[in-house]
C-alpha cells in the first residue's frame, strides 16, 4: 500500500461497528509479522449493480504483513476473512507520496483452475492496464494479490485512491476509460469490461473510505 510493497494483505469484511474495528486493529497489530493495520467504512453496503458471491459488510479491516504472519481466528461478526500474497507482476498506476484514503476491493476467480493464466493476463494487460493508463483523478496504485490458500476468491485487485470519496472516484472510471477504447459500444471496450470472456467469475467489488490506521511498534 502507498509507497510500501506489502508482501501480504489480510482482510476481514463484516458488520463490526467503527469502534469495534478500531479495537480489532489494536489487537491485530500485536501479532507476529504485522506491519500496520487500517479500518474502513463501506461506501455502498449491499450494492446491487455488480454480481456478489459473498455477503457484503459495513466495515473492512486491512492488515499489512510480512512473511511469518499467520491469519488469526476471525470474530463472529466477520463474514469474510482472506489472506492474500502479492502477485509477482508489478503494481500499475502512480505514486503520489500521499496517504491512501479510499479503496476499491475486487475479488475474482477463474471458473476453472486451467483458466487462471487467461484471467490473469486479461486483468493485467487489458483491464488494469487501461485503467492505469487513463490517468483517472484519484486513482493511484493498483496491485494484484493471490489467495495464499489458492482457493476462492483466487485473486484480489486492490485499487488505492487518494481521497475519501471512493465511490465517486470509482464511478468516473468508465468516463475516462471509454474514450480511450473507442467508446462504450466498441469491441475494445467490451473486451476491457467483460471478465467472463477470459474465464473469470466476479466474487466481490466495493468501495471503502478510510477510518483509521495503527502501525505496529515492532515494524
Amino acid at each position: 500500500m502507498e509507497d510500501r510493497c506489502s508482501a501480504l494483505l489480510y482482510l476481514e469484511l463484516g458488520d463490526s461497528a467503527r469502534e469495534a474495528c478500531a479495537d480489532r486493529v489494536q489487537e491485530l497489530v500485536q501479532g507476529p509479522g504485522v506491519v500496520r493495520a487500517t479500518w474502513w467504512e463501506n461506501c455502498v453496503p449491499g450494492r446491487e449493480d455488480l454480481p456478489m458471491r459473498v455477503r457484503d459488510g459495513r466495515t473492512l479491516v486491512v492488515v499489512e504483513a510480512r512473511d511469518g504472519f499467520a491469519p488469526p481466528l476471525a470474530p463472529p461478526e466477520v463474514t469474510e476473512a482472506h489472506c492474500f500474497r502479492r502477485h509477482p507482476r508489478p503494481s500499475q498506476g502512480v505514486l503520489t507520496g500521499g496517504p491512501t484514503l479510499g479503496l476499491l476491493v475486487v475479488w475474482i476467480s477463474p471458473r476453472t483452475p486451467d483458466l487462471a493464466d487467461s484471467l490473469r493476463d486479461w486483468g493485467d494487460f487489458v483491464h488494469i492496464r487501461h485503467i492505469a493508463a487513463a490517468g483517472i483523478p484519484g486513482f493511484t496504485q493498483i496491485s494484484v494479490y493471490e489467495n495464499v490458500t489458492e482457493n476462492e476468491p483466487r485473486y484480489m485487485h486492490f485499487y488505492e485512491f487518494d481521497n475519501l470519496d471512493a465511490e465517486a472516484t470509482f464511478s468516473t472510471m468508465v468516463d475516462f476509460v471509454g474514450p480511450r477504447l473507442g467508446g462504450t459500444t466498441s469491441e475494445a471496450f467490451n473486451e476491457w469490461a467483460d471478465w467472463r470472456a477470459p474465464g473469470g467469475r466476479l466474487f466481490y467489488c466495493n468501495t471503502f473510505s478510510r477510518l483509521g490506521e495503527v502501525t505496529s511498534t515492532a515494524a
